[in-house]
């Protein structure tokens, strides 16, 4: 087995708090090196620790943070001194508009997953991996309920049915080959779609920018009107 993954959780509760600690240990794949109860002690236990990744909930109380954006703010700043650390956000909020609040500076070492994914150990486990990597999560479930608005409002037609539901899959943080599997599609037709879903969203092929993610960002983003 590789070399486990460092990890700081962060949670005002502690009963949630330990329960994480333990569920993660379990797996065998992260090392909890810290477990804590505010905002500035994330800030503190990053700096001491130098974790891979932090996984913290989206409101936790501690110093003069914006209130109700505790988490999302320390994941900007945890980000901004420490690029190497991935931040896994939780929350209870399936509004999309928290989940833009964390990517509206870029998808990079970003997961926003709903608090139930908690239980859900090998879709907590992926979103670990993806951010540790530099990559990226948005919850299913909120892509999910937008994308049902969205088709409500006709604003779907962007995107055809097909390319849709290889989105969706995108949003799971799922590789081509996984998205192939989930969808009983060649490998070479998924990689079609994907293509096209880039270009119908205009998102140039730079290596700098998390196309999977922002291709979900694009199309899933706050109406014009």
């Amino acid at each position: 087995m590789g070399e486990l993954i460092r990890t700081v959780v962060a949670d005002d509760h502690y009963l949630v708090r330990e329960g994480t600690r333990q569920l993660l240990e379990m797996s065998g794949e992260v090392a909890v090196v810290g477990a804590v109860g505010d905002a500035d002690e994330l800030l503190d236990a990053v700096r001491r620790l130098g974790p891979d990744v932090v996984i913290t909930d989206i409101r936790m109380p501690g110093g003069e943070w914006r209130q109700g954006f505790e988490g999302i703010d320390a994941a900007h700043r945890i980000r901004s001194a420490h690029p190497g650390v991935g931040v896994v956000v939780l929350s209870q909020f399936s509004d999309a508009l928290f989940a833009f609040e964390l990517f509206k500076h870029g998808t990079e070492g970003f997961a926003y997953l709903l608090k139930d994914r908690v239980g859900d150990l090998d879709e907590l486990l992926g979103a670990i991996r993806a951010v540790a990597s530099g990559g990226s999560v948005i919850d299913p479930k909120v892509v999910e309920g937008l994308l049902a608005r969205r088709d409500v409002r006709g604003q779907q037609e962007a995107l055809t049915a097909r390319e849709r539901d290889v989105l969706r899959e995108m949003a799971h943080g799922r590789t081509n080959s996984a998205i192939a599997r989930a969808l009983h599609l060649s490998i070479s037709s998924v990689e079609k779609h994907v293509n096209s879903i880039f270009t119908k969203l205009g998102l140039e092929n730079s290596g700098d920018v998390h196309r999977r993610v922002a291709a979900v960002l694009a199309y899933l983003g706050p109406d014009p009107s």
